[in-house]
């Protein structure tokens, strides 16, 4: 090698990685608001469950019950391979029985940090402006892993110190599951770095990280449902991984190597895809549309639908196979019934167990809906921050045409996928219990619910006309009805506290009948609230970025 190659290579190594450090910085004062919202919001799960399990299993034996409900092949496709729960404990419960559910926020976490920080930077055009500086080739995206790895970081401390300082559990498992929940979350950002390099478009991007995540899931679940513990196909999905750990039983450290290995190879991958494209570019390329644009999408309701279909058919998609896993876990709840903490039948109905946690059932997928509904308007204030609204605004289409069409195709979004969702969860239901009833009776049960969800999209399209910048607040009415449908009437809640979610006023299908009353109610409040947005974006400027 001559004696000049290596300065030069050295050089070269360091001008690809000018900038990083500023780059940094300024990601960590963009964030400064989610970063806290996300970590805080892991860290507060923690203590949210330590407080709430013992008002569900008050003694060791009732936790004991409860955790026979996840013995059966279908209980462990919902949580995991189920370490401990031969012994029960509450730290046991929290960190094996919804360690599954950290890892895949911290993996939805990653996702949209990674995509967030690159692609939609590209294109936005803000990458071009930022690489026009002294900012190397490499730089953003080395930034923004260095962003993913810090907030994983302080994740892990921040619910490391809530399982450790304010429930109480060991040091050593709160250690152990500390770490395995950020070893998925860099694993989950190595995901996200390949996936920008391979679309054009953001959405495409994490919709592909997205569908890894989809598959680890099902890879898992295969995996624990034959055997407990989970078998070799369990090993395959890096949701696994920290499961394996088995925190607060055996302590290993070992698998999470597994997290690394993966996380190193998928963000070498990222970078070496990253420097074969042009900026603005994907590896993956464009399909050319057709010379001439179909008849619908010359029409407000045509072009909406084509909008929206990807995110209505990915969540009908999903709530439709956790119905039917959900329903397909009736039989092992009919088995558990004598032996359930009273918080159960409390929730449920000590009358009719089944048909109570059916309806209950019915609930818990209207807060799903509830976050369709939430994200379908989120990405309406994506299209006018984008620019992409404006120009065609710009043509013979009013601003209250144009947010009117997409809120009618999102209202019947909602109907569709709670329809579909009752549906698939009746037919679950059906498979373990020969009764065929379910099915009718679900899906009126969730579509009685669907007013309560309106309720969610009208109001979140009334912050998009009157605060565009609060419309995330909109998450706030599915979390306060998560919370308080949940655990309200474990905790003794007021009924007036109760009643302030929009989920609380539908009847309880099949245990108790339709009442038309408070759907009116709840329609009307849902149809006054969008009115009000509305009008409110009709008069308002746009806002781009």
């Amino acid at each position: 090698m001559p004696a000049d190659a290596s300065p030069s290579s050295t050089t070269s190594r360091s001008d690809r990685l000018a900038g990083v450090g500023t780059l940094v910085r300024f990601l960590l004062r963009r964030d400064r608001i989610k970063l806290p919202a996300w970590t805080g919001g892991l860290g507060l799960f923690v203590v949210y469950l330590a407080v709430a399990l013992p008002s569900v299993a008050a003694t060791e034996e009732e936790l004991r019950s409860a955790t026979q409900l996840f013995a059966d092949p279908v209980g462990r496709l919902l949580i995991g391979p189920g370490y401990g729960f031969d012994e029960p404990s509450f730290e046991r419960f929290v960190a094996n029985g919804y360690g599954l559910y950290f890892a895949i926020i911290a993996a939805l976490m990653n996702i949209l940090l990674v995509v967030r920080h690159t692609r939609l930077e590209e294109q936005t055009g803000r990458a071009e402006l930022i690489r026009a500086n002294v900012v190397g080739r490499a730089a953003p995206l080395t930034a923004t892993l260095i962003l993913a790895v810090i907030t994983n970081l302080v994740a892990a401390v921040v619910v490391g110190v809530a399982m450790v300082g304010i429930a109480g559990f060991a040091t050593a498992g709160s250690l152990v599951f500390a770490v395995g929940l950020a070893a998925t979350g860099i694993a989950f950002a190595g995901v996200a770095t390949v996936t920008a390099q391979l679309s054009q478009y953001p959405r495409a991007a994490a919709g592909m990280a997205g569908a890894v995540l989809g598959a680890a899931f099902l890879v898992r679940a295969g995996g624990d449902m034959a055997a407990e513990g989970g078998t070799a196909l369990s090993w395959l999905s890096p949701l696994a991984w920290a499961q394996q750990t088995a925190p607060f039983v055996l302590d290993r450290w070992w698998p999470l190597a597994l997290s690394i290995v993966f996380a190193v190879s998928t963000i070498a991958l990222g970078h070496l895809l990253a420097a074969r494209r042009d900026l603005g570019a994907s590896l993956v390329a464009t399909r050319p549309g057709a010379h001439e644009a179909s008849a619908r999408l010359g029409t407000p309701v045509g072009l909406a639908v084509r909008l929206q279909r990807g995110n209505m058919i990915g969540w009908g998609a999903a709530l439709a196979i956790g119905g039917l896993a959900f329903g397909a876990y009736t039989d092992a709840l009919t088995d558990a019934f004598l032996d359930l903490p009273g918080a159960f039948t409390e929730l449920f109905g000590a009358d009719d167990l089944v048909d109570g946690y059916l309806a209950y059932m019915a609930t818990f997928m209207a807060f799903l809906g509830g976050a369709y509904a939430v994200t379908a308007v989120q990405s309406l204030r994506g299209e006018e921050t984008s620019g992409r609204a404006e120009p065609l605004l710009a043509a013979p289409v009013g601003r209250i045409t144009w947010l009117a069409t997409n809120l009618v195709v999102t209202t019947v979004g909602v109907v569709s996928i709670m329809a579909v969702t009752g549906l698939a969860t009746g037919f679950g239901a059906v498979l373990v219990t020969g009764d065929t009833h379910h099915i009718p009776d679900l899906a009126l049960a969730h579509l009685n619910q669907v007013p309560a969800v309106w309720v969610v999209l009208g109001i979140a399209v009334l912050l998009l006309g009157a605060l565009p910048r609060a419309v995330a607040g909109a998450w706030i009415i599915v979390a306060y009805g998560l919370v308080v449908g949940t655990f309200g009437p474990m905790l003794d809640l007021p009924e007036a506290v109760l009643e302030l979610s929009p989920f609380a006023h539908p009847a309880e299908v099949p245990t108790e009948t339709v009442r038309a009353l408070p759907l009116l109610t709840l329609s009307a409040i849902a149809v006054g609230a969008a009115a009000i947005g509305l009008l409110a974006f009709r008069r308002r400027d746009l806002e781009t970025t």
